[in-house]
């Protein structure tokens, strides 16, 4: 037997334990049981007479050898996805799976403007959305386990493409009785680090919202939340105020007494989206639809970027 008879399932579980470090974990993501994926990797390991990993009773390490294969079993497996994604491009523009990622700050706000477009302008599309922090979401693309992302651009990476959607405005949700509430014109001096509620580390808002308040780097912020929803609440208890964006606002009759959303007068606080995808990607054609649906159907109020 040499590396030529070496399935792509064999290369999967490689890089599963390596992910892992444990293989009964492993197994689980594999959906397999732990022998039968310990055989494949003996069986692995014998076909390339190298030991790929050192285990014990608690550990699995990868040995130096193993480093290398296994990125290099990851390249086999990145081309045998982009062979399959060279296939889907031949049956025409959005079709089969696509694997959608978006930060979780947006997903729930603008997917709701796309999916009625997409399910009837592509009804043999199937499409998979994850929702996720930035840098998970990068590192999911960067692994070929998401087709495109959205969410607000980073630096440079010479690794990943992106264009450019729209740009979304910023609005204060303030409790109705805080006098920020009345004061008109409101700029963002007026904010206090000290009374905002704002997300927690990891997502690109919060740090969107202390760049834009420039009495906001002092003092500690009272208090941090996971969800854009919980943000909201506790605006309207009374808790603090903070920057929304613009998508996110909505009118809830349970807090219309409690929380309103005022513009700034003073520059345009807010951010911008971009469709993001792996540099070489076959699926040309569905990005540059998607990118053109996505601009043909966001909502008043935000501003389609070229």
């Amino acid at each position: 037997m040499g590396v030529r008879d070496l399935s792509l399932r064999d290369l999967t579980y490689l890089v599963a334990v390596a992910d892992e470090r444990h293989f009964g974990r492993a197994a689980e993501s594999c959906y397999v049981s732990q022998p039968s994926l310990s055989a494949q990797i003996q069986k692995v390991e014998q076909v390339l007479g190298t030991r790929i990993f050192e285990r014990d009773r608690r550990r699995v390490l990868l040995s130096a050898p193993g480093e290398r294969l296994v990125e290099q079993a990851r390249c086999v497996l990145e081309a045998a996805d982009r062979l399959g994604e060279l296939a889907l491009v031949a049956h025409g523009v959005l079709t089969g799976p696509f694997r959608l990622g978006l930060i979780a700050t947006l997903g729930p706000y603008l997917l709701p403007h796309l999916l009625e477009p997409l399910r009837k302008g592509f009804p043999d599309l199937e499409l998979i959305v994850t929702e996720d922090l930035t840098e998970s979401l990068l590192a999911n693309l960067r692994q070929g386990e998401l087709d495109a992302v959205l969410l607000s651009p980073l630096d440079e990476d010479g690794a990943l493409e992106r264009r450019l959607l729209f740009f979304e405005p910023f609005l204060l949700a303030v409790p109705a009785d805080h006098p920020l509430a009345q004061r008109s014109p409101l700029t963002m001096k007026d904010l206090c680090r000290e009374e905002m509620v704002l997300l927690h580390d990891g997502h690109c808002l919060r740090d969107q919202a202390l760049d834009f308040c420039p009495s906001a780097r002092a003092g500690r912020e009272r208090l941090q939340t996971a969800s854009l929803e919980t943000l909201r609440h506790l605006v309207a208890s009374g808790a603090g105020y903070s920057l929304l964006p613009l998508l996110a606002v909505r009118e809830d009759p349970q807090l219309a007494r409690l929380l309103v959303y005022r513009p700034f007068d003073d520059g345009r606080p807010g951010r911008e989206i971009a469709l993001t995808w792996r540099k070489g990607s076959p699926r040309d054609a569905d990005l540059d639809t998607l990118c053109e649906l996505v601009r043909a159907h966001l909502p008043e109020g935000v501003e389609p970027l070229s």
